[in-house]
C-alpha cells in the first residue's frame, strides 16, 4: 500500500512510501495471535518493533566483535571501539549534533536523572558548575502533561534542594496553557523541563515561546524527545534547548539504550552523575579527575551491543527518510481522528485536529474502563496501551482513570486503523447494557 503524503515546506513532494515493503523488514509483524488472528500492533508509543537489520547488527557484534570498549589494545577491542563510536557519530548526525555532545544512557529516564543529579552534585563541585547549583528560593518548571520520567526526577530534585516546583497547565483541548508564561517562568527559574510531543495526547508543544522565556531568565531547558525524535526530523540546533533525551527502543532500536544530548559547554561544566571506571582521567587515593564529555557521563562498561543496534536503527530510519515517516504518520493520524472521532460513545482525549499533533490517539469509551477496552481489542489481535500511560497527573486533569491509546509508526497501515475502529464497535457491543 502507498499512502498519499503531505509535501515538504518547499513544496517538493516527499519520497513515495511503500508501507508493505517496510513491513517486510519487521519479522514480528507476520505473527498471528489469539486464535490465529493477525497481529495488529498499535502500541509503538510504548516501544517500536525492530527491523531485521537491527537484530542482525546486535548478533554480529556478539558473534564477531565482542570486547569491552575503551579498555583494550587488541583487535577485537579496536573493532568494538570503532563500532561503538561509529554509532555515536550516526546518532549525532541523525539529530544534527556534535559527536562529543552525545551521551549514551540505558534509557531516556536515566538521561533526565543524569541532569537532575548533576544539579544536586553541583553544590560540592568547583566554580565551573555554578550554573547548575540550585537551592531554596529557586524554581523548577515542568508541565502537567509530562511523562513520569520527566516529572519525578524534578520533583525529587526540588525535595533534595529546597527548590520550588511549578508547572504549566493543560487546556480542555489538550494543549499547554501558555497564557501566563511570564509568571510561571520567572527570574527564579533554574530549569524548565518540557515534553516535545505528549505520549498521551499526541500534542506537539510550541517550544519557541517556552525557550525564549527561559533564555530571558537564564534557565536551563530540558526536552523530552522520546515521542518526537523517532517520528519527525529533529535538529537540536533549531530547537533552542540545552538538553534533550530519547530512548532507542522507541525508534526501531534495542531496549537498554538511550541518548542524552547536551550543549558541549554545559556538559563540560556539569559534574558527573555516576562515577567509576571508564570516566576517569587521573585517580589517586585522595582525589580523582574526570574525562571530558561524553566519557565523563558513561561510567563502567556500557550497553555496547545495544548502542551498535541503535546506530543501525538510525541508519535505517535515515534511509527511509524522516520526512517520509512524519508525512506517513500525519496521514494515518488524520484518518484515525476521523474514524475514531465519528464513533458514538467514544471521546478522543487530546486535540481532535491534525494541527501540531503526532501519531498517538487516546480515547475513552462511555461506561467501559480502559483496561476492559484493551482486553476486548486484544482478543481481536489488536495491541494497544491502556491506563494512565505514565502520565498520572494528566489523567487526573481530565477526570478519568486512564485512556486506551493507539500509537502509530512507519509500519502502520490504514486497514489497521479500520480494524481498530471495528474493534471499538465490538467493545461497545460486548458491554452493551
Amino acid at each position: 500500500m502507498t499512502l498519499t503524503l503531505n509535501t515538504t515546506t518547499d513544496d517538493e513532494p516527499v519520497r513515495p512510501y511503500d508501507v508493505e515493503a517496510i513491513r517486510n523488514d519487521f519479522p514480528i509483524l507476520d505473527r498471528r495471535i489469539r486464535d490465529d488472528k493477525p497481529l495488529i500492533y498499535l502500541d509503538s508509543g510504548a516501544t517500536s518493533q525492530k527491523p531485521t537489520v537491527v537484530l542482525d547488527a546486535e548478533r554480529d557484534y556478539y558473534e564477531n566483535h565482542n570486547a569491552a570498549v575503551h579498555r583494550g589494545a587488541h583487535q577485537l577491542a579496536e573493532e568494538a571501539d570503532e563500532l561503538y563510536e561509529g554509532a555515536r557519530s550516526a546518532v549525532a548526525s541523525f539529530i544534527g549534533a556534535r559527536d562529543d555532545e552525545i551521551v549514551f544512557t540505558k534509557n531516556a529516564t536515566e538521561g533526565f536523572n543524569l541532569v537532575a543529579y548533576a544539579m544536586s552534585n553541583a553544590a560540592t563541585a568547583g566554580p565551573e558548575a555554578g550554573r547548575f547549583r540550585i537551592g531554596p528560593g529557586d524554581e523548577i518548571v515542568v508541565t502537567e502533561m509530562e511523562h513520569h520520567a520527566n516529572l519525578i526526577p524534578w520533583q525529587q530534585l526540588a525535595q533534595r534542594t529546597g527548590a520550588t516546583l511549578k508547572w504549566f497547565g493543560v487546556t480542555d483541548e489538550g494543549r499547554l496553557d501558555l497564557s501566563d508564561v511570564d509568571s510561571v517562568i520567572t527570574e527564579r527559574a533554574k530549569v524548565v523541563a518540557v515534553v516535545h510531543q505528549s505520549n498521551v495526547l499526541g500534542t506537539i508543544n510550541p517550544l519557541e515561546q517556552i525557550t525564549r522565556r527561559a533564555k530571558q531568565v537564564g534557565a536551563l531547558t530540558v526536552l523530552d524527545a522520546c515521542q518526537s525524535v523517532p517520528h519527525q526530523p529533529v535538529d537540536v540546533n533549531q530547537l533552542g534547548v540545552d538538553f534533550l533525551a530519547f530512548s532507542g527502543h522507541k525508534m526501531c532500536g534495542p531496549t537498554g539504550v538511550g541518548v542524552l544530548w547536551g550543549r558541549y559547554d554545559l556538559l563540560a561544566a556539569m559534574p558527573p552523575f555516576l562515577t567509576g571506571g571508564s570516566m576517569i582521567e587521573v585517580v589517586e587515593m585522595e582525589r580523582t579527575t574526570f574525562l571530558p564529555p561524553p566519557q565523563r557521563f558513561e561510567a563502567g562498561v556500557p550497553n555496547i551491543a545495544q548502542v551498535v543496534g541503535l546506530g543501525t536503527a538510525v541508519g535505517y530510519l535515515s534511509e527511509v527518510g524522516m520526512d517520509s515517516i512524519a508525512a506517513h504518520e500525519q496521514a494515518l493520524t488524520a484518518y484515525a481522528l476521523q474514524r475514531i472521532g465519528s464513533l458514538s460513545g467514544v471521546r478522543i482525549i487530546g486535540p481532535t485536529d491534525g494541527h501540531s499533533r503526532g501519531g498517538a490517539v487516546s480515547f475513552v469509551v462511555d461506561g467501559v474502563h480502559p483496561h476492559d477496552v484493551g482486553q476486548v481489542l486484544d482478543d481481536n489481535g489488536i495491541a494497544v496501551r491502556t491506563g494512565h500511560h505514565c502520565a498520572w497527573p494528566l489523567a487526573r486533569r481530565f477526570g478519568i482513570p486512564g485512556t486506551t491509546r493507539a500509537s502509530f509508526y512507519l509500519y502502520t497501515t490504514l486497514p489497521e486503523i479500520d480494524a481498530l475502529a471495528e474493534g471499538i464497535e465490538s467493545v461497545k457491543r460486548f458491554f452493551k447494557p
